[in-house]
């Protein structure tokens, strides 16, 4: 055992009040020391937001575009993400063990493109999310799905193995192909998820009254990428997002569909971050792009 110091202890700083730091996420406050240092993982204290790359589309789609060959495509792009969105198998067979990135591991799964989309079971227990060193579980919800009841019961599930292991719970509202994509539906799937106990909420961004989703829901939402659409677009999409409340983007084929993906997720995070405007976003991309 170590020696007993004989030095008499005496910078005690009485006149000086221990600081307690108010936790920079919205609705994160009471959460636990863990919880709340593996969010402060997957989104940057400095300025409260995200840049996650969402790669997890083969579990339900296979193969996409852009994502047939993950260690060619994607691991490039490690550097410039906060954090990454995958399924384990993937995470173990390409990722490098080496990258400090923090994993949102995919735990919902168990239909194709092939079958109802909404008939998802949870996939991945709480035991292998913590072997994989997750910060956080993503689980599919589908509310006024056709099974919107298990759905929301997988995600509460989810959210009680992750309140008791420290580990936060990202809620992605599902959309079906019948649904409206309005602000009246998102206002009540991310509350539906936030008020079961999903510390994050992944949705999708829409024009009118995005402003009232992200003010109705009391935890963090982060932007969904969706279908790829023109670089400018995606980037307008996440600016305005950001500066109506989102506290970042959860974006995949918006960047690895992209003609040059590592200038894309850079000029994300340029907008992202530092407020830059889209077209100063572009005006990156486009000079990224031309580099040798």
């Amino acid at each position: 055992m170590p020696e007993a110091d004989d030095k008499s202890a005496q910078d005690y700083a009485p006149q000086v009040p221990q600081k307690s730091e108010a936790f920079f996420l919205r609705g994160s406050g009471a959460l636990d020391w863990g919880m709340k240092n593996r969010l402060a993982r997957v989104f940057d204290p400095s300025s409260g937001r995200t840049v996650m790359l969402a790669i997890d589309h083969g579990y339900f789609q296979g193969p996409t575009s852009g994502l047939e060959r993950v260690d060619l495509r994607i691991v490039p792009l490690l550097p410039y993400a906060d954090s990454l969105m995958l399924t384990r198998g993937i995470l173990r067979s390409v990722i490098p063990p080496s990258s400090p990135k923090p994993i949102v591991l995919r735990v919902s799964g168990g239909a194709s493109i092939l079958k109802e989309l909404s008939a998802e079971g949870v996939a991945v227990d709480i035991e292998d999310s913590v072997r994989l060193n997750a910060c956080a579980m993503a689980v599919q919800v589908f509310i006024g799905g056709e099974n919107e009841r298990d759905s929301i019961l997988n995600m509460t599930k989810v959210v009680d193995w992750g309140n008791r292991y420290g580990l936060p719970t990202l809620a992605v509202t599902a959309v079906g192909k019948d649904m409206k994509r309005d602000a009246r539906y998102f206002r009540l799937a991310t509350r539906i998820c936030a008020e079961l106990g999903a510390q994050v909420i992944k949705t999708y961004y829409v024009e009118e009254g995005f402003e009232t989703v992200t003010a109705a829901c009391p935890v963090p939402i982060v932007m969904a990428g969706g279908k790829k659409i023109p670089e400018i677009e995606a980037l307008r999409m996440a600016y305005k997002a950001c500066q109506e409340g989102a506290a970042g983007v959860d974006m995949g084929r918006n960047i690895f569909q992209s003609e040059h993906p590592e200038a894309m997720i850079q000029a994300v995070r340029a907008v992202v971050h530092r407020n830059e405007t889209p077209e100063k976003g572009l005006a990156l991309y486009e000079e990224l792009s031309n580099r040798p």
